[in-house]
């Protein structure tokens, strides 16, 4: 692993588009590590993991073999306490798993994409943070469009749940814009030479 790669974080709320603007970072050549499918897989694979949730949400927590992610979403939504234990078994192995990954990179920068990193204290370990803006009402058009099973108020209510986008941008060291007013690619063009001139230079 280089001793000297920059460690860039990129989040954003629900339907905020920080998946393809991270895959615009990963065509230019940046590894993008992407916390919260590893922490789907870390859920339905790990052993640990799956002891201590069925040891905490019953058994009814897998269905053949695999989380039952109906049920576990039905048990956390609404309750912060059980949301919170959940995370406490799941985000220290995201963090374990995202240092072996990252043993293996060797360019100039790596990105961690994650809607909790703030949430879940992961940003503390990065050295740049983007946060891609959306307005609401644009956001909720966008999920909708892509999960017609979703409603206006659960999504609402996601949205309700995280962190503001003010907030976000705020504790940001850059922002995206993904308003559909801005055009993403050189926006991203511009933090991927950033990034790499930042490396060069030790800024």
């Amino acid at each position: 692993m280089k001793t000297n790669i920059l460690k860039v974080g990129i989040t954003g709320g629900i339907g905020a588009g920080k998946t393809i603007v991270s895959q615009i970072f990963s065509i230019l050549g940046a590894p993008v590590y992407n916390a919260d499918e590893r922490a789907k897989f870390i859920l339905h694979h790990d052993a640990e993991v799956r002891h201590q949730v069925i040891r905490n949400f019953g058994d009814e927590s897998y269905k053949d073999e695999k989380l039952d992610t109906v049920f576990i979403t039905r048990e956390v939504f609404n309750n912060d306490d059980k949301l919170a234990k959940l995370n406490s078994f799941v985000h220290p192995k995201v963090k374990i798993d995202f240092e072996k990954w990252m043993r293996g990179q060797h360019s100039a920068y790596i990105l961690k994409e994650a809607a909790l990193l703030y949430e879940a204290g992961s940003y503390k370990d990065l050295d740049k943070i983007i946060t891609v803006f959306s307005p609401i009402e644009l956001r909720i058009e966008r999920v909708l469009t892509r999960d017609p099973k979703r409603t206006e108020a659960s999504i609402r209510s996601i949205i309700q749940k995280q962190m503001s986008d003010d907030e976000k941008v705020l504790k940001a060291d850059y922002v995206i814009y993904n308003d559909d007013t801005q055009l993403l690619i050189p926006q991203v063009i511009r933090l991927h030479k950033l990034f790499i001139a930042e490396t060069l230079t030790g800024i």
